[in-house]
């Protein structure tokens, strides 16, 4: 039993870059509002994502070369931030699936073991 207060699902380190990244594979350049809705939406809204979580993520998958950004207008007319996959960051989304696959892997292994 979870002795925390709220409800709130957290994410294991670095499974938000990895969504970000496979996001923005799968549907193209994307500004920071619609990368995160469609997280959201991708998970039944189970995931509620916040600017003080996705924003600072697209910060460091830029910083690392993953994503590039460039200036453009939303759909209701404001200046936004596109983010796009740059080839390193398909490079290293094959690698962070790769990692994701080994991982959940040693977990279902762990957690059918008999005693």
């Amino acid at each position: 039993m979870s002795t925390d207060k709220t409800d709130k699902k957290e994410l294991l380190s670095g499974t938000l870059d990895l969504l970000i990244l496979k996001t923005l594979d799968t549907m193209g350049a994307l500004h920071g509002y619609a990368i995160a809705r469609r997280l959201e939406q991708m998970s039944a809204s189970v995931m509620r994502l916040s600017q003080g979580s996705i924003y600072p993520a697209l910060i460091r998958l830029e910083q690392n070369g993953w994503i590039a950004t460039k200036w453009g207008i939303s759909e209701t007319n404001r200046k936004v931030k596109i983010y796009s996959l740059t080839r390193a960051g398909t490079k290293r989304l094959q690698i962070e699936v790769a990692n994701w696959e080994q991982a959940t892997a040693l977990v279902a292994r762990v957690l059918g073991a008999k005693a």
